[in-house]
């Protein structure tokens, strides 16, 4: 999962095809997770242990998409489809480490880890891109659930990226190789929050992309401003200046405040309040707003006075480190007793049991 630092909503259409958008993120060691197994009993068995849905269907080349475990049903409908697989019985699972609606792209993640699963499975010819574009098309067309792009690519890339949103949904991820140290000290010098409530992002984002559909001056420049502040934040970052990685976070929240009316509330202000009388620098949340994860930039030696005020409001403090890699996936084959290959497996059995973190 991902950490938006800046930049976040110039990635969502329509002002990324007006206006470019740019982003700055980071992933963390926070996961989505999905094993797909293959079976001989000619039935589609879903369990999605977050959402709590386990469900049994028979083979076939199209899932109806009823509401229950859509993500998993989307990405089965479009690899049928678009990969001519001939369908057979399977058992997949699916989990998250963070909670939906947590703001850090729990939603997107799972689209590309369920993905990345059946490419190793299937053996599709897919690369970081293939999968990021594909993942997005899944979610944001065949599905219709409302965000932006910057979460699929993330998950696909791994690491920190400087992301480039461009007419024609075109997009460019700009890798940034950061050094040891300021990563450490980010590392340190960083809270990351939970507030306890999820949030329904669809509702921000529309408003937002209303917004920006009617010209509202006020919004539209906000995200100007919000997007240059992914510029600022790329240098800050690549330098270690993190007293200014710090004004950046905070300037880029007031900004975003002016985005849509839903993305702060008091539960978020009380938090924000909180951490700034125990010493945090600044704040701002991760994701649309509105609730989920909020990430704080304090003095490393101020960290400890800083969480324990946050854990009386009643949520909890997420320990995190960035992560350099993006969505990987392996393949489990059957062993006899003494621990050998099995010998006499078919060529569509010796993929049984497929594995992504």
């Amino acid at each position: 999962m991902r950490l938006g630092l800046a930049g976040g909503g110039s990635d969502v259409s329509p002002y990324s095809d007006i206006y470019g958008g740019l982003i700055l993120n980071a992933t963390i060691n926070l996961y989505a997770y999905c094993t797909i197994e293959e079976t001989e009993d000619n039935r589609i068995t879903i369990n999605s242990i977050d959402s709590g849905c386990n469900v049994t269907y028979p083979v076939v080349d199209n899932l109806d998409i009823d509401g229950k475990a859509i993500l998993i049903k989307g990405v089965y409908n479009r690899i049928v489809k678009d990969y001519h697989i001939t369908p057979c019985g399977f058992r997949i699972t699916t989990y998250n480490d963070a909670p939906a609606g947590s703001g850090l792209g729990t939603s997107s993640t799972m689209v590309v880890c369920i993905l990345k699963a059946f490419v190793e499975w299937q053996g599709l010819p897919l690369g970081d891109y293939e999968i990021a574009r594909l993942a997005y098309e899944i979610e944001r067309i065949d599905l219709g659930l409302s965000g932006g792009k910057q979460d699929q690519y993330a998950a696909a890339f791994g690491g920190f990226n400087y992301m480039e949103f461009l007419q024609n949904d075109i997009v460019i991820v700009n890798p940034l190789k950061i050094k040891r140290w300021i990563i450490d000290e980010l590392e340190a010098s960083m809270v990351l929050y939970f507030t306890g409530a999820s949030r329904e992002s669809a509702k921000i984002i529309d408003e937002q992309k209303k917004n920006t559909s009617e010209g509202k001056n006020d919004a539209v420049e906000a995200m100007h401003q919000i997007k240059q502040s992914a510029v600022d934040m790329k240098l800050a970052v690549l330098k270690g200046d993190i007293d200014g990685f710090a004004d950046i976070l905070r300037i880029g929240w007031e900004n975003k405040k002016r985005m849509a009316t839903h993305i702060t509330n008091p539960m978020i202000q009380a938090a924000m309040e909180t951490a700034m009388e125990a010493g945090a620098k600044a704040g701002k949340v991760s994701g649309a707003g509105g609730g989920g994860f909020i990430m704080f930039v304090v003095e490393p030696t101020r960290k400890k006075e800083v969480e324990k005020a946050l854990k009386t409001l009643g949520g909890y403090v997420m320990p995190f480190q960035f992560t350099d890699g993006g969505a990987h996936g392996w393949k489990i084959y059957p062993t006899d007793k003494v621990g050998n290959l099995t010998p006499t497996l078919s060529p569509r059995n010796e993929d049984k049991n497929i594995i992504l973190k």
